[in-house]
């Protein structure tokens, strides 16, 4: 599970009270646990041993240099979509050769840059995009690894915009088109044709639906290892976490390990995966983002105000959509308890951010305890597509971010000069 958990009645990341971190730091601020994001990754790594494999870590979900410098510590790769992130990747002291790059509209610039620094793999989402990638490597005299990531049409029954494996998705080519695909990008001189890819979609929380799109993609697969001597399968990421304890065990206790008895674990993934996969003889990468970072991160907000209306008991926080935005954008839920835990009665209750939009809120009508002016509370679960997917909007800063091991703890970002958020800009010559 995670490492944030109530001492008598204060919150603690690990050994540190999240309370003195909020005194240091100010709020909004994120908290990062460094042994959650260890665990889950090891857990995952281990669960795959019986495999040769990579874990890549998906870093759109949280892309902080102190969270890839873990995980490059732990020895694992990346999932890249963009330039950017594999400039991330080398300054956290990543390694591009472990390194796949995924996305439906790399540009010339951002392929070449890849192929200049030695990534492992494209994933290759359509036939133009494989040309240019040809074009790129022959004008650079490489040869460059690719994979074609095939759509098999399986839905994995999630959010419509975390969707990704079906035809009515952006991503990827259909399955019945894919052997052609292998067999006209073979004649593609500088192409290297060093694996298959898929991914089905994001938050999938059981098993089914991951393994039957690898049954149903590996008899390609094995047919495509056969036929252009093939070195890698990747099966994508999309392993799921609890963000509403009680809909995984019927209790509020969030702490309690009773909360992971309807968990997809590790082992119950790696049972129904590897076996299948085991008899394929290739090496086998996956993709995890929000399994590994999800839990691992909390958002730290303060009352500001608390506003009472005929009908609705607002929580005026100093946190907003800006700073994580799944709420307004998904829909989400993050479970919110309070720094210091209380007592009493419990008060239904709005958390609403100061952001001029009725769309900017964390939840509606939550039974939450009775809180006031000051008072500060923790949004769980918000490692993953937290701040990596933060704005500036209503000119607003970008917050703190912590990484908690044990009993120390560093600011791994510091809170945003609200002056850069407009340094690059400047008025036109003729506005005096």
């Amino acid at each position: 599970m995670h490492d944030f958990r109530y001492v008598g009645k204060r919150l603690f990341c690990e050994g540190v009270a999240v309370q003195t971190l909020a005194e240091k730091f100010g709020t909004p601020l994120y908290v990062y646990s460094q042994r959650t994001l260890t665990r889950h990754f090891q857990k995952l790594d281990q669960a795959l041993a019986p495999l040769d494999h990579l874990v890549c870590f998906a870093m759109k979900s949280n892309s902080n240099l102190a969270v890839l410098r873990t995980m490059a510590d732990l020895g694992g790769g990346f999932d890249i979509v963009s330039g950017g992130e594999l400039q991330r990747v080398i300054a956290a002291g990543g390694d591009p050769s472990r390194c796949v790059f995924a996305g439906v509209g790399k540009t010339v610039e951002e392929i070449e840059f890849a192929l200049r620094r030695g990534i492992y793999s494209f994933n290759v989402e359509s036939e133009p995009e494989l040309h240019r990638i040809n074009q790129v490597a022959a004008r650079l005299k490489k040869r460059a690894p690719v994979a074609v990531r095939v759509n098999p049409n399986v839905s994995a029954k999630t959010h419509s915009k975390i969707t990704t494996g079906t035809y009515e998705n952006k991503f990827g080519i259909a399955f019945e088109n894919i052997e052609g695909v292998y067999s006209r990008a073979r004649k593609l001189k500088n192409l290297w044709l060093r694996g298959v890819q898929m991914h089905i979609g994001s938050q999938i929380t059981e098993a089914r639906p991951f393994e039957l799109a690898v049954r149903k993609v590996l008899p390609l697969v094995a047919q495509l290892k056969a036929a252009h001597g093939l070195e890698f399968f990747s099966i994508g990421g999309g392993l799921g976490i609890v963000y509403d304890p009680a809909l995984a065990s019927g209790t509020p206790e969030w702490w309690r390990s009773a909360a992971a008895k309807k968990v997809l674990t590790p082992a119950t993934y790696a049972a129904r995966l590897v076996p299948l996969l085991k008899p394929l003889g290739l090496k086998i990468l996956i993709e995890p983002g929000r399994f590994i970072s999800g839990n691992a991160g909390i958002l730290v907000t303060r009352v500001e105000y608390v506003k009472r209306t005929g009908k609705k008991n607002f929580l005026i926080v100093d946190a907003a959509m800006n700073d994580l935005i799944r709420p307004a954008f998904y829909d989400a839920y993050h479970e919110i308890v309070p720094l210091t835990r209380k007592g009493g009665a419990q008060v239904s209750s709005d958390v609403v951010g100061p952001i001029c939009e009725s769309g900017d809120y964390f939840c509606k009508n939550r039974p939450l305890p009775k809180l006031g002016e000051g008072d500060a509370i923790a949004l769980l679960s918000a490692g993953a597509y937290g701040s990596v997917m933060g704005s500036n909007y209503n000119a607003r800063a970008l917050p703190v971010e912590v990484l908690v091991n044990g009993r120390r703890f560093a600011a791994v970002r510091t809170r945003q000069a609200v002056a850069k958020i407009w340094a690059d800009e400047k008025t036109a010559p003729w506005q005096k």
